[in-house]
């Protein structure tokens, strides 16, 4: 378990390292071994205990002092690494200088000329993995997560502007007639919509679900991002003149073929990512308490099961919670389950803690808020009572054997330890693969032995005048990387509506 620091204390040493450095930054500009020596900034964070019954943000975002005490240790360089870790591109050098000088909303001016959902960006990318990745600082210490805070400088900025009330509608052009459908309002059609639009073109985007927002509404927690903020992004696009039709799913509504030649959409874009769940195909995967993460997430996030006085859906009430898989979904649905009314929650793994896919922080916020980690076991039957509900999980014990094709060791199951875990649910977490729907209601519209939709460089798929991308075309990938195959197509949709 991590040690959790009182964001008292938190803000107290901010204020500190503050003051010197503004004494240091008046007696002559800060060299290279300065900015290595000041601390990295701890996010501040409620009390875990606390937070891990209630729904509302975890993470509290820095001070204006920690933001420009971490905005310090920017050294600057000059090829700017960091950029091209970012799958957006975002001019992470130059944004930061503004936040050393208490330039906010500059420095989410700058921000947005690449990317519009920063505020969504700073708390849910995986900067570990990208842009704090490839950071100067962090190879300098041979360690990551040393590395320049870029995310939480981000999500300050972007929080800086919407608590002040200032943010600005981007510029669009003239209209030039054209139209253009998105489907889904995931963070890669949100991202195709907004692009699109500045270039003038008309652009309509359609939801399936009552809300727009896609996984960022119903996939991800409130307590990790409050769905006000994803609202307001929608309402800045509806600012810009793009239009959101909720309740239309494409291919039942109507089919794709309809928008583009009944409806005289000029193009489409394709975003509906990834939402059909997998499971185990083991015994007992269809007794009452086994759910897949997405439902689960879905009933909890979109329809507010928490709520049990008001949802918009029945809440399955459960004492002990075991949740299989070690994603950032696996995460967010074990945290869920206390926040839900679970006296327990545990998340199984085959493998160790070093080989879990999910972020590092996420992981530590489950540890602190009391989750049960079960490393090295999997299930292989879930075994219900006489009323056919899930009394417990039984799984095997494994041990790591040689890497695999990702470059993690393989775990290999030792013979004759199957033991049962007392449970009342089981949550699956084992990602999820793509709706065939709208490959099967669109002829020539073409997709991989996976299900997802075939796209050239220019993120055109096999039918005339459609692009897709996001998780439909990646695999359950990430917010950012969903909104850098967005860019993508936005590009090659604008070049093509040129002709």
């Amino acid at each position: 378990m991590s040690e959790y620091i009182p964001s008292n204390i938190l803000a107290e040493e901010a204020n500190k390292e503050y003051d010197s450095l503004q004494g240091k930054i008046a007696i002559a500009p800060l060299s290279m071994r300065d900015r290595m020596a000041i601390p990295q900034q701890e996010m501040p964070t409620e009390e875990p205990l606390k937070r891990a019954r209630l729904m509302s943000e975890v993470a509290l975002g820095y001070t204006k002092e920690q933001a420009i005490v971490e905005a310090n240790r920017c050294l600057q360089c000059k090829n700017a690494p960091c950029v091209s870790g970012c799958p957006v591109n975002v001019p992470i050098p130059q944004f930061i200088a503004e936040v050393t000088k208490g330039e906010f909303k500059k420095a989410v001016d700058i921000i947005k000329t690449t990317n519009l959902l920063p505020a969504i960006c700073g708390r849910v990318c995986p900067q570990e993995k990208q842009c704090q990745g490839q950071c100067t600082v962090g190879k300098t210490y041979k360690d990551a997560e040393k590395s320049v805070s870029i995310g939480r400088l981000e999500r300050f900025v972007a929080d800086f502007e919407r608590n002040n009330n200032l943010e600005t509608v981007p510029e669009v052009a003239p209209d030039t007639g054209k139209k253009v459908a998105i489907v889904g309002s995931g963070p890669a059609g949100l991202t195709v919509a907004a692009d699109v639009r500045r270039e003038g073109h008309s652009v309509t985007v359609f939801e399936a679900f009552h809300k727009e927002g896609g996984v960022m509404v119903y996939g991800i927690p409130e307590f990790r991002l409050p769905k006000d903020i994803v609202a307001k992004e929608v309402e800045m696009l509806k600012k810009m003149g793009v239009e959101f039709r909720t309740n239309f799913l494409v291919g039942r509504t109507g089919t794709l073929l309809q928008l583009l030649k009944e409806k005289g959409f000029d193009a489409a874009f394709v975003g509906t990512g990834a939402g059909l769940p997998k499971f185990m195909n083991i015994e007992g995967e269809n007794l009452i308490g086994v759910f897949s993460a997405n439902e689960y997430l879905t009933r909890a996030n979109l329809m507010k099961a928490y709520d049990k006085g008001n949802a918009d859906t029945p809440l399955y009430e459960a004492k002990k919670v075991v949740v299989v898989g070690g994603g950032n979904v696996a995460m967010d649905a074990a945290r869920m389950a206390y926040r839900l009314g679970a006296e327990k929650s545990s998340v199984v793994y085959r493998r160790t803690q070093a080989e879990m896919p999910a972020r590092k922080e996420e992981v530590a916020h489950a540890m602190e808020e009391g989750v049960e980690f079960r490393f090295l076991e999997n299930p292989v039957k879930i075994l219900g009572d006489e009323n056919g509900r899930v009394r417990a999980v039984e799984v095997l014990s494994y041990v790591l054997g040689e890497p695999d094709a990702s470059g993690r060791r393989s775990p290999v199951e030792v013979k004759g330890s199957e033991h049962e875990v007392e449970c009342d649910v089981v949550i699956i977490a084992l990602g999820n693969g793509s709706n065939p729907l709208m490959e099967k209601t669109t002829p020539g519209l073409e997709a991989d032995a996976k299900g997802h939709l075939i796209v050239d460089e220019k993120a055109q798929t096999t039918f005339k005048g459609v692009w897709a991308g996001g998780d439909i075309v990646l695999g359950a990938a990430t917010v950012i990387l969903a909104m850098g195959e967005g860019r993508k197509a936005a590009a090659s949709i604008n070049e093509y509506l040129k002709q």
